[in-house]
């Protein structure tokens, strides 16, 4: 049996234990007094990211959890997972709903329990994969910066005491759509730190979580299916356990305004197609590689399950929004590199106007409204308020690759 874990630590993060754990026990006794007897409500809460969040804060107490996810299915693993584990904290006062944020069934509820000390926001489009044509586009702002920013405006009638909303690497100097809504969500979320604390956080890939490349290649081995990874296209990962204690260090820890991001180095990139080489090794095979994926089909579709040799695809990445490597901050952002062991911390985060997020919103609003919009209206205002947004459309996405 694979197993996901132990395969993360020994193969891609090369940690055999969580990098946050110093700075978790560092701060342990401000993280219980922020915690502790506090109301929790997390949005996108069955995610790989909002799951392991949860299991970050659970162990400092909290009073109440309400979790908030469109997957059914991932809320029922969630709570079961939960429940199922050795030695986990799960407040008498857990309640899990499958809706979505900007239904007005949240809203009641919300108004209803006259807000939460604590609200974290994974609800998000967070693959390349996102970005094909119009309606996946408009799809994507919606979800990322137009429902987002409605929720901010309900969470001002009660102000929690800590706002997290989650971020992506690829937030500094985006290069595809959905890189360029986090860092729309980014600017529109300082705009309301005169109302209530706000952070973020920009990390890298999270290893294995659902619907990544890396996930899929177990699926594709159930399957008996051949495995693709581009070879050239390098990334920073950290484990699921990382991703859900960063963002519950940014979302305790944090000042207001504040991003984090990960201490991690160039040398601790790798690429998709170095992963997969181990990923087989692991299945106990060679890899036996094509230049197509036709050829790799039908080799899959004849060969024996336990074979020796696996099939794989290696290409040179050629679509829509693929950046070859991976920053989390740009020149001109004021790092503290000193504050935490293993965190890096944007300071003093420029501040729009909330004018100028209203005027884009506007835009974007009217340019959906017309039915014969096109992706490069949504580019071009994209663009206008994100100057150095370097779209570059190549006619091909994710979706047109194994």
């Amino acid at each position: 049996m694979f197993n996901k874990s132990q395969f993360i630590s020994d193969n891609v993060t090369f940690r055999k234990e969580s990098m946050f754990l110093a700075d978790i026990e560092a701060n342990r006794d401000k993280l219980s007094a922020e915690i502790k007897d506090k109301s929790v409500c997390v949005i996108g809460g069955a995610g790989s990211i909002g799951s392991s969040f949860i299991k970050a804060v659970l162990p400092f107490k909290p009073s109440k959890l309400i979790v908030i996810d469109l997957n059914e299915n991932g809320l029922a693993e969630l709570t079961r997972d939960l429940r199922s584990t050795y030695g986990m904290y799960v407040p008498a006062e857990y309640r899990a709903y499958t809706l979505n944020f900007a239904d007005p069934i949240f809203e009641r509820i919300f108004r209803e329990e006259k807000g939460f000390d604590i609200v974290a926001n994974f609800s998000a489009h967070k693959h390349v994969r996102s970005e094909k044509d119009k309606y996946s586009v408009q799809a994507l702002i919606e979800n990322n910066d137009i429902k987002a920013k409605r929720l901010l405006d309900l969470l001002a009638v009660y102000p929690p005491k800590h706002f997290f909303c989650v971020s992506t690497d690829k937030a500094a100097n985006p290069v595809n759509i959905m890189g360029a809504s986090k860092r729309i969500m980014e600017d529109m979320i300082m705009a309301y730190t005169t109302k209530f604390k706000v952070t973020t956080a920009r990390f890298a890939n999270v290893a294995f979580s659902n619907g990544s490349l890396p996930d899929g290649w177990i699926n594709r081995v159930d399957k008996k299916q051949p495995l693709a990874a581009p070879n050239d296209v390098k990334r920073y990962f950290v484990s699921p356990e990382e991703s859900g204690q960063i963002c519950m260090l940014a979302c305790i820890l944090g000042k207001n305004g504040e991003i984090f991001f990960p201490k991690l180095g160039e040398e601790q990139m790798m690429t998709f197609s170095g992963i997969c080489d181990r990923f087989i090794e692991d299945l106990g095979a060679e890899k036996q590689e094509f230049s197509n994926d036709e050829d790799a089909k039908k080799f899959a579709d004849e060969m024996p399950f336990g074979s020796k040799k696996y099939p794989v695809v290696y290409f040179k990445s050629d679509t829509t929004g693929e950046k070859a490597y991976e920053e989390f901050y740009v020149p001109g952002e004021k790092l503290d590199m000193n504050r935490f062991k293993s965190l890096g911390v944007i300071e003093e985060v420029a501040k729009r106007p909330m004018n100028e997020i209203d005027g884009f919103f506007a835009e974007m609003e009217h340019i959906f409204a017309k039915a014969d919009f096109t992706k490069e209206e949504v580019v071009k205002a994209i663009k206008k308020f994100i100057p150095n947004f370097e779209h570059e459309e190549k006619g091909k996405n994710l979706d047109q690759k194994m």
